[in-house]
């Protein structure tokens, strides 16, 4: 990958203030791509970019302030991107968070769902105008093999039990990780699940038009969200655990391989675990029920739909 030249190129990475975002932020500006990082604090961001100008060797990082939980700011952030910049050649959606309790946004929506889905899609489509003028370009969507089995605990040979999506949940932004039998870890997989669903959607819009959108598990990396996985009568073996996990570089070597690998210039609509071509749930291969979920959280986008109190 060292030897991919991406000079002239400009790439977004949501996730990128720590772990392994900073990891594929600071790779991609290695490369020789300017890097622009979404962070919510201002300070961090800057630490942000500071440090991988001191890795890299040069600065080639911008910092745009938003919260991802936000849509008022992520309007703001596609604005003041579209402002500064005519092209985007790459796109990673990596951010993610993990909420020990269901919390709901300013707009009234689930915060798993708002973090993990609705930011990337958002930025996204409210970014196409700049992928096309960016043609070739890649849109990788990190996402997360909990999708295909939401038991925490593994350790016993029972069943998978994939993430459950109906087209009744897909009616209304609010009727997705609802408050009665919620339970955080199947929220954040269910996000996740919309994620891939909603790329391989765009992936076919897409289709001969220079953009491709993939999604990939990176692995088990050793980041908080793991930690925050963790069942509390396992937390005393934590440590035990982190040390069999990817660290943030290892884990950040499969998404910087989509985002840049010359040998996938073509691959579009796939989903990878790891670096290995995978199948997502059975669910997210159903048309209409991708198509459903495209339009809700393209509602999201509509600024004609009041979210709040509906």
């Amino acid at each position: 990958m060292s030897a991919v030249d991406l000079t002239g190129k400009v790439s977004m990475v949501t996730g990128a203030t720590g772990g392994m975002g900073q990891v594929i932020a600071t790779e991609l500006a290695r490369m020789g791509s300017t890097v622009v990082v979404v962070a919510r604090d201002t300070a961090r961001g800057e630490r942000t970019r500071q440090r991988i100008a001191q890795d890299v060797g040069t600065d080639r990082v911008e910092v745009l302030k938003g919260d991802l939980a936000s849509r008022a700011d992520l309007l703001r952030i596609a604005e003041t991107f579209t402002a500064r910049h005519d092209r985007l050649h790459i796109l990673v959606n990596n951010a993610g968070a993990h909420y020990r309790r269901r919390l709901v946004t300013a707009d009234g929506i689930e915060m798993h769902l708002a973090v993990d889905h609705l930011a990337g899609f958002a930025l996204t489509v409210l970014l196409l105008d700049r992928l096309r003028a960016g043609a070739p370009a890649r849109v990788v969507n990190v996402v997360s093999e909990s999708m295909s089995d939401t038991r925490q605990i593994k350790i016993l040979p029972w069943r998978p039990r994939p993430v459950t999506l109906s087209a009744e949940d897909l009616h209304d932004l609010h009727h997705i990780n609802p408050e009665q039998g919620f339970t955080p870890f199947t929220a954040y997989a269910r996000a996740k699940l919309l994620t891939t669903m909603c790329g391989y959607e765009l992936a076919g819009q897409l289709a001969h038009s220079g953009i491709t959108v993939n999604a990939v598990h990176p692995g088990l990396v050793a980041t908080g969200i793991v930690d925050d996985f963790l069942p509390r009568p396992f937390k005393p073996l934590l440590r035990l655990i982190q040390r069999a996990l990817l660290t943030p570089a290892e884990g950040a070597q499969a998404a910087l391989r989509l985002a840049a690998a010359p040998e996938l210039a073509g691959s579009t609509g796939q989903y990878f675990v790891r670096d290995t071509q995978s199948r997502s749930p059975e669910v997210s291969y159903d048309p209409a029920l991708r198509k459903r979920a495209w339009a809700v959280s393209s509602s999201y986008l509509d600024p004609t739909h009041h979210i709040v109190g509906q």
